[in-house]
């Protein structure tokens, strides 16, 4: 049997639970297993740097691969996913340069690379069990075990494979090329990556004199930001095709050229300037100019310090002049190179080390770092009278990713990658990938792929794997090796680690007479080995040869947007190179998860939560649903809000996980109440006639067949929103529907045809949901299944094993659909009209009007009448399609979008003339579909019609433009009795859900309603009966008859003070008015068969279910006292009249059995006559009395709060005073000591103040 469901659910702690059961059945693995043998669904997980633990963007994209893995696996497919490690690069040796102070290549060199490269290795995966830790919490299931890291032997082969069949098929070269250069990391950096990390900074900007050759008072004046570069000043460069000017400057007298458009770059205003000529730029060309430092004057007689022309030259910026150092800009080289500036194997013009600092050239500077010089320089050519202007800007520049310095761009041989040549077989192989969102793929991917430049794959650094190239000294012989084999074949030498330490060393003899060939010093760039990782994961071609070829291209990859210039490209690069194929049939690109201001998260900053801290705050699943129901996975970025999070919880889980327990609650309450066990009967589905269970059935069906179009594009961000639409629908319709039904009220049958219903739809999506939500969803089916025979066994153990459910199409009712969705439009018309005239629910209303000229829709909300009265609470419903007779008009309002586009300047005038519209007109419209205004033709589409009223009479009207609702909202006085008396119903419920009460927990409602007027104590009486049909429970007056108080609260209702107490169990109300409470005996002293002296009375309990008289014996010992006979009664024998014949009682009795008994009493040693001579005393207590009832206060001993005390005993004997009544009273209910106080009213408003004003029978209330 299902186990009764908690109200309060610790979402952490129960997936924590999960987490434990998944363990247990070894439940990722064994899913693995159970799939053996089904189709391949390929998956690529792109590894990231364990250097560092999981951010957002981790989490987000994890999320994302779970989803799609989990719902291919139970959508019929194996799918093995395993984890990986990106191990080599910057971000590794980055560290330990950090730790171990390394500035530069000598630092290394000091070291040794063995031991650089040892440091590097144990750095590794530093954080490998945080991470395998986190991702498990997440609920994702991958392969740790089984996984792949970089650094493995078997993956760096299959890289030095794949390098080897670029080389072969000509796609690798080595050249110069100025590249993005990293001075902080000593190393260049592909274009990719330096595209990765833009910051606004702030440079100097300096217009700087060159004077000609021709005429030393003409200056050429260059503008740059990068003052740095101007030692290493090999020409200057304009547009041919745009004028340029030589202008005398009024304050100085000096003569300068330089493109009129540009003449603000150093002028504010005309007067400050006179215009002596104008030229196009071409005629520049081929001037010479005086250098600006003697470092490489001597190439002046090469071809140096003359003015060149290209038209990369704008107007944009600058002066219109662009200064000339092809060494430290990529323009810059290739027209320099191009105007014979240099040879292309001429030695660089480069005096700059790798740690971006200048060499032994630049005498006067030499050392210095070069962003650091830039201030010397200046102050150099302030003294040389060859600056102009000095000032900064602030613009957005280029910096290194790893260590956050700013990147220059610096010319360096390096090795290459063929790809300009390949952007058409590119272009064509992205078009055969499918991408979610499609415009990534079509515009921002498609661009970088046409402008893509050939790709430095080398690194001059050591902790990667590296490149596979044996040279020669004058690199006439190049060897590629691919493989290790290959390697030990040529050199001799068997390696096991492809390291740089054990490889370096490793020579090849030269085939051409060349000595001894060495392997170069470069590794590759780490993004070489992340886009191999396809075939080296299966270190294909060596093993897994079929395994690869069968699932390659990948089904499915995702990563963030940033990759669109790194994974995705590199992958795209390489397999179009190697097999001329796409490396991914789909791809999910998810955009960045942002700091709530909209800035990068930062760990320095502080500025966004901790990731595992909002776990144990809101668990995982919420997590997950909240990344995945945002713009961020169609590639737009997100502002992370906690509270978004707590919203999923609030708005998803709960509603949903209420309606989960509210189903429980019923199936027990069905077994408890009914003696029936639920059995959930799957082929009885649809055999219900209630169209609500129809509806929700077909509703849940459609919404399968949703989800599974939906996955089958990759829309993931689609499907969350309607899963909180179904969550809505479930609770806040079919659940708040039907529950009357759902708790047995209609009977059993249509009780068990909604369970059914409701049953089948949480299990449903219990089960489609599973790979979106696996926590809660499993928490679900854990206890479903326990009533479902055929998910017993091992293969059923977790929701993760079974398959999705097929749409059951047969369920899918359209028409019932579209019926349902027009009542739910009516109810929430008519819940604004209530809202509106601040109208509760809870008060009944007179009449509900429902106009549509369409009679169909009219029959669907009619087939639906009873609902919508239950939700509206409304007496009648009226259904008509003659608006006329409600005073009912048309009204047409523009389409703003569509005319606006169309009708452009004409627009307001026609949305004027479109408002001035009356009811006929609009009439004639819709008869016609069309209307002209103002000459422009109007149709349908153009137009939308509204339903309106002006509120005449007594109803209240609203409209969706569609249908008119008008609600009488004038009920009368027993419509406003019975609002307060659902008033009190919610009170009550209140109450119950406050004591965390479950349905099956039978309680008592006791009350008490004051009030000046007395109008909800009359509510209350009047309608007891419904309250306590609502609420299930005894609805009783105070004073409370049970001390098993479970919770006890005082409220405000209509000006009135209303105590409601609830007491565990269904209490029989005590009638405090009808003899005495406790069980009781009459004794009659007899003697000789004759009765002597007055009887008395014995109360066998007290209070109420509290035995005062536990044997006979005691009872002997009371009669004695009470007749003033023996004290411990051993003389005296009591019998009872049977049969007229006086029978002795028996020393074993229980006392109980002689209630309402009249007892003689006689000497132990008396013969018995055969029959009394005297008639016995009459019925009924003998002895005047009150009943007791406590209203204040706990009976702290046994018993109820009621009790009986006898005010004589016996008869007419020993009268009670009041304060021997108190006294009593304070026996009976555990009060000794205490006074209490006593009244004849339950309110307590008198005292009493003697006994002589008590009557017996009377009912005496008791306060303690």
């Amino acid at each position: 049997m299902v186990e009764a469901v908690p109200e309060k659910f610790d979402f952490p702690n129960e997936e924590e639970k999960i987490l434990e059961i998944w363990d247990k059945l070894d439940a990722f693995h064994t899913s693995l297993k159970q799939s053996k043998g089904r189709p391949r669904f390929a998956f690529y997980d792109g590894p990231p740097f364990a250097t560092g633990l999981p951010h957002y963007g981790h989490i987000l994209a994890g999320t994302i691969k779970d989803i799609v893995t989990r719902y291919a696996h139970q959508s019929g497919f194996y799918v093995d996913r395993r984890f990986g490690w990106d191990c080599h690069g910057l971000p590794v040796e980055y560290e330990i340069d950090k730790s171990l102070g390394i500035k530069g290549p000598e630092d290394v060199a000091k070291i040794g690379i063995a031991e650089y490269n040892k440091k590097c290795r144990s750095i590794v995966m530093r954080y490998a069990g945080d991470w395998e830790q986190i991702v498990k919490r997440l609920g994702r299931w991958i392969d740790f075990k089984n996984d792949y890291k970089t650094l493995y032997p078997w993956f760096m082969e299959t890289i030095w494979w794949v390098f080897k069949q670029l080389y072969d098929k000509g796609f690798v070269y080595r050249g110069f090329k100025v590249m993005p250069f990293s001075t902080g990391c000593n190393t260049p950096l592909s274009n990719f990556e330096s595209n990765q990390n833009y910051k606004d900074t702030v440079d100097p900007a300096v217009i700087i004199n060159f004077p000609l050759d021709e005429d030393p008072n003409a200056m050429m004046i260059a503008w740059t930001t990068t003052p740095w570069t101007l030692p290493s000043n090999l020409g200057l460069c304009v547009n041919p095709k745009m004028l340029y000017v030589k202008v005398k400057d009024v304050t100085t007298g000096n003569i300068y050229i330089l493109m009129e458009a540009r003449l603000v770059a150093l002028y504010k205003n005309e007067k400050e300037y006179d215009i002596l000529e104008k030229f196009l730029g071409e005629t520049l060309l081929g001037k010479t100019y005086k250098p600006l430092f003697p470092y490489f004057a001597h190439m002046k007689e090469t071809g140096a310090f003359r003015i060149l022309c290209d038209g990369y030259v704008t107007s944009d910026s600058g002066t219109g002049v662009v200064h000339q150092a092809p060494f430290f800009g990529a323009d810059d080289y290739r027209v320099c190179l191009a105007a014979g500036v240099f040879e292309k194997d001429s030695t660089p013009v480069c005096p700059v080390d790798a740690s971006g600092k200048f060499t032994e050239e630049v005498t006067d500077f030499v050392g210095q770092y070069v962003k650091d010089a830039d201030k010397n320089i200046c102050k150099h050519l302030k003294q040389e009278g060859r600056l102009v202007h000095q000032s900064t800007t602030k613009h957005n520049y280029p910096f290194c990713w790893r260590s956050e310095t700013p990147l220059i761009y610096k010319a360096v041989p390096s090795w290459f990658v063929r790809v300009e040549q390949i952007t058409d077989k590119l272009l064509e192989n992205n078009a055969k990938s499918y991408w979610v969102p499609e415009a990534v793929k079509e515009k921002r991917f498609a661009n970088w792929l046409r402008d893509a430049h050939d790709w430095a794959i080398s690194r001059n650094r050591y902790w990667g794997t590296p490149i596979p190239l044996w040279v020669s000294d004058d690199y006439e012989e190049v060897v590629c090796i691919g493989s290790i084999d290959e390697l030990a074949e040529l050199s001799g030498i068997r390696i096991t680690d492809l390291h740089r330490e054990s490889v370096d060393h490793i020579t090849i003899p030269s085939r051409m007479g060349k000595g001894v060939l060495r392997r170069v010093s470069e590794v590759f760039d780490c993004w070489f080995e992340s886009g191999s990782m396809p075939y080296s994961q299966m270190h294909y071609p060596f093993e897994n040869k079929k395994a690869f070829e069968e699932g390659f291209p990948a089904d499915f990859i995702a990563e963030g947007i940033d990759q669109t210039r790194g994974w995705f490209y590199t992958l795209l690069v390489l397999s179009t190179a190697l097999f001329g194929r796409p490396a991914f049939k789909n791809l999910i690109v998810n955009g960045l998860v942002l700091a709530s201001d909209g800035q990068k998260m930062s760990k320095r900053k502080k500025n966004y939560p901790d990731p595992m801290k909002v776990i144990h705050s809101f668990g995982a699943d919420a997590l997950r649903l909240y990344l995945i129901n945002s713009p961020v996975v169609r590639a737009e970025n997100l502002r992370f809000q906690e509270n978004g999070v707590r919203d999923i919880l609030k708005d998803v889980f709960l509603p949903w996980y209420n309606a989960y327990r509210f189903l429980v609650q019923n199936i027990l309450r069905l077994e408890k109440d009914e003696g029936v066990t639920f059995t959930y009967r799957k082929d009885d589905l649809g055999k219900s006639e209630n169209t609500m269970d129809r509806w929700i059935l077909s509703f849940t069906q459609s919404l399968v067949r949703y989800v599974k179009q939906e996955m089958a594009a990759y829309r993931l961000y689609t499907v969350v929103p309607r899963l909180v639409k179904f969550v809505d629908l479930l609770t806040n319709w079919y659940v708040r529907s039907n529950r009357r039904r759902l708790k047995g009220d209609f009977g059993i049958e249509d009780c068990q045809n909604a369970l059914q219903s409701l049953f089948s739809v949480i299990l449903t999506m219990t089960r489609v949901m599973s790979p979106f939500i696996p926590f809660l969803t499993e928490h679900m089916y854990q206890n479903l299944r326990k009533i479902m025979p055929d998910l017993q066994g091992a293969d059923s153990a977790s929701v993760h094993f079974l398959l999705l459910p097929d749409t059951l199409d047969s369920l899918i009712d359209e028409g019932i659909e579209e019926a349902v969705n027009r009542m739910q439009t009516v109810i929430e018309l008519g819940r604004v009209i209530r809202d509106r005239n601040t109208m509760p629910t809870k008060y009944p209303l007179p009449e509900l009007v429902v106009i549509h000229k369409s009679q169909k829709y009219l029959d669907d909300v009619t087939r639906l009448q009873r609902y919508v009265t239950e939700e509206l609470n409304v007496r009648t419903v009226t259904f008509s399609s003659d608006k006329d007779k409600y005073g009912v008009q048309l009204r047409a309002e523009p389409d703003h979008m569509v005319l606006g586009k169309r009708l452009k300047g004409d627009f307001k005038k026609v949305t004027a003339e479109i408002k001035k519209l009356n009811n006929d007109q609009v009439e004639e419209f819709l008869r016609k579909g069309e209307i002209e205004i103002l000459g422009h033709k109007l149709t349908s589409g153009d137009l939308r019609v509204i339903l309106y009223s002006d509120e005449i009479s007594k109803y209240s009207a609203q409209s969706d433009n569609d249908v008119l609702v008008l609600l009488d909202v004038d009920p009368n006085q027993a419509m406003r009795d019975e609002g307060v008396a659902r008033e009190i119903v919610n009170r009550i419920q209140k109450l119950r859900k406050k004591a965390k009460l479950v349905p099956t927990d039978d309680v008592t409602v006791y009350y008490n309603a004051t009030g000046s007027d007395g109008y909800l104590k009359s509510v209350a009486i009047k309608h007891a009966d419904y309250i306590s049909a609502t609420t299930r429970s005894p609805f009783k007056p105070y004073p409370v008859l049970s001390s098993d108080v479970i919770i006890a609260e005082s409220t405000q209702l209509k000006e009135s003070q209303l105590d409601i107490t609830l007491v565990r169990g269904h209490v029989e109300s005590a009638n405090l008015n009808e003899g005495p409470v406790c069980k009781y005996f009459n004794v009659q002293l007899h003697s000789n068969g004759l009765y002597s002296g007055p009887p008395a009375t014995v109360l066998l309990e007290n209070p109420r279910n509290h035995a005062t008289m536990r044997t006979i014996n005691d009872v002997k010992q009371f009669v004695s006292r009470v007749f003033g006979l023996d004290q411990n009664g051993s003389k005296v024998i009591l019998t009872l009249i049977r049969d007229n014949q006086e029978i002795p009682i028996d020393m074993k009795s229980d006392p109980m059995s002689l209630d309402g008994a009249t007892v003689l009493v006689g000497a132990a040693n008396r013969n018995l006559n055969s029959k009394p001579s005297q008639t016995p005393p009459p019925s009924g207590i003998v002895c005047g009395y009150v009943n007791l009832q406590l209203v204040k206060g706990e009976c702290r001993g046994a018993g109820d709060n009621v009790g009986t005390a006898l005010l004589e005993n016996p008869c007419a004997s020993n009268k009670l005073t009041l304060e021997e009544l108190q006294e009593t009273c304070e026996v009976v209910f555990g009060h000794r000591g205490k006074k209490m106080k006593l009244s004849k009213s339950c309110d307590m408003n008198s005292e009493l103040q003697s006994v002589d004003d008590v009557m017996s029978g009377d009912v005496i209330y008791v306060a303690a």
